[in-house]
């Protein structure tokens, strides 16, 4: 146990392993509410997923007691030599620069992960909290700062043009686009892995260097709650069509690789968030982009989607540009932090 500011506001600093998931019901209900208002996001599942965890008493963290009630609490998780910081929160803060309870856990969260033994990077991407929020601290520990947008397109404002169908996608190839089917994992993957290997955003996330974090990445949001729940319906694939050949004895033998994906995962009733778009580096700036940006809009609303979100680094300026032609809007913006060869 550790204590931390004044005597009136005193802080004493738990494991989280103490506690279960019951204890920390109303907080984690107090963030689902602030997540709902702010972003337009329903955190519910990944609260219970977490509630699970807790119960378990195997994440790493802290819980804050302030006059001996639970007033925030913060964790991490460990993958190989990583560790990802899960989420901080406190009653009362993210709104703001201003966080000090928040700080004060992610001081000691940051202190317990550069002691593991092995951890030689640690991220975190912490949406709720606005850039510049939480710098001090993690500038203390060695950490960059990647500064991001949370957009978001009310097609309910801006309704998208129903009568339109996908453009001429020749390019020189014969392309099509399909809805997302679970065939598609492997090639989808690599593609992720191809358009981001040297990208700006692999230092920002680790998983696109390589392919099998990229699979990895992938699989993550297919499967779990944490950018919501995934939607088959309205994620696309552009695929090449290959000239079929006398030779040509199955239907897959029709088909080339992937040369664009969009993923989406509905987030709310009414609200998808777009958590992964990319298209195959030589077909860039032929309007692949934004032909898959309207596809999913026009499906989406077809479906009773009244808004989509996405997140992009503001330095990658040609996607938000293209966003922000296509009727995004940022919300606010947030920081990716980094540390590599992390103390420890």
């Amino acid at each position: 146990m550790s204590t931390s500011g004044s005597h009136e506001s005193q802080l004493e600093i738990l494991d989280l392993r103490h506690f279960s998931g019951a204890q920390l019901r109303s907080l984690l209900r107090d963030e689902a509410e602030r997540w709902q208002r702010r972003l337009h996001w329903d955190y519910t599942q990944a609260s219970n997923m977490l509630m699970e965890y807790l119960d378990s008493r195997i994440l790493p963290g802290y819980v804050a007691l302030q006059a001996g009630r639970i007033a925030g609490y913060a964790f991490c998780v460990c993958e190989g030599a990583k560790a990802v910081i899960g989420d901080v929160y406190a009653f009362g803060e993210t709104e703001c620069r201003d966080n000090p309870i928040c700080n004060t856990l992610m001081n000691h969260l940051l202190e317990m992960v550069e002691g593991m033994p092995g951890i030689e990077r640690i991220e975190s991407q912490l949406l709720m909290f606005p850039d510049g929020a939480l710098w001090e601290t993690f500038h203390q520990h060695g950490f960059k700062a990647y500064r991001r947008c949370f957009m978001l397109r009310d097609l309910q404002a801006e309704p998208p043009r129903m009568d339109v169908v996908p453009g001429d996608l020749c390019m020189g190839k014969s392309l099509v686009v399909e809805a997302w089917r679970p065939e598609f994992y492997d090639g989808a993957a690599q593609l992720i892995h191809r358009c981001y290997a040297d990208h700006m955003d692999a230092c920002i996330n680790d998983q696109y260097r390589t392919l099998h974090g990229a699979q990895r990445f992938l699989h993550n949001i297919i499967r779990f709650p944490g950018c919501g729940v995934f939607d088959a319906e309205n994620s696309w694939v552009v695929r090449e069509q290959k000239e079929r050949t006398s030779v040509d004895f199955s239907r897959e033998a029709h088909w080339g690789s992937i040369e664009g994906v969009l993923l989406s995962s509905r987030v709310c009733a009414g609200v998808n968030h777009i958590t992964q778009i990319c298209v195959t580096p030589s077909l860039r700036g032929k309007g692949l982009g934004r032909m898959l940006l309207e596809h999913c809009e026009r499906e989406g609303a077809r479906r009773g989607v009244r808004q989509l979100s996405l997140t992009v680094t503001e330095a990658n300026v040609h996607a938000r540009m293209l966003y922000e032609r296509n009727g995004f809007e940022t919300l606010h913006r947030f920081e990716a932090m980094v540390c590599d060869s992390a103390r420890g």
